[in-house]
């Protein structure tokens, strides 16, 4: 999918991402990894995906790094479908798009709902500023040029400033 993003949006890390996960099916088969699946025919029953549609997209997770291809079967052989660590590093982003998603419902007709795993009672997610551990969905939040940018996104973003953060305490000896 990654050929689809134009040259001018290859430092974007929205299209650069999407080029990963934009396919309409990518992010279902990664809801159903998080939620315990990982052989074939487990996906084809839960998402009612056809066989050669659900190959290429295993093919493509598997390619793209997100998904790993495990034998679990010897005769015959078969495989199953394990997230890697980039692959679990997308969680937040699926629990996101549910939120946003249940957060345009009635409470009543949320079919999918997140909570806290001892207690059982709903959580709102929300994404927060490690260091302040403030909303970043507000207004004081803005996107600006990074250390790689290219000309075309210093311009883009040519009314913000950007600082590195301070990450000598995630440092060793820090």
């Amino acid at each position: 999918m990654a050929s689809k993003i134009r040259l001018e949006d290859r430092e974007c890390p929205v299209s650069t991402t999407l080029g990963h996960v934009g396919e309409w099916w990518t992010l279902p088969i990664l809801h159903d990894c998080f939620d315990g699946y990982s052989r074939f025919d487990q996906f084809q029953e839960n998402l009612k995906i056809s066989t050669s549609m659900l190959t290429r997209r295993l093919k493509t997770l598997v390619a793209s790094g997100l998904l790993e291809r495990k034998p679990y079967q010897t005769n015959p052989v078969r495989h199953e479908y394990v997230l890697t660590d980039v692959g679990r590093s997308l969680r937040p982003v699926i629990i996101a798009l549910a939120a946003w998603g249940n957060a345009r419902l009635a409470p009543t007709d949320r079919s999918m709902i997140l909570v806290d795993a001892i207690t059982g009672q709903e959580v709102e997610p929300v994404l927060v500023d490690r260091a302040t551990g403030r909303r970043v969905d507000s207004d004081g939040f803005v996107f600006a040029a990074g250390p790689a940018a290219s000309a075309a996104f210093h311009n883009r973003y040519a009314n913000t400033t950007a600082t590195a953060p301070d990450t000598s305490s995630l440092q060793p000896g820090g």
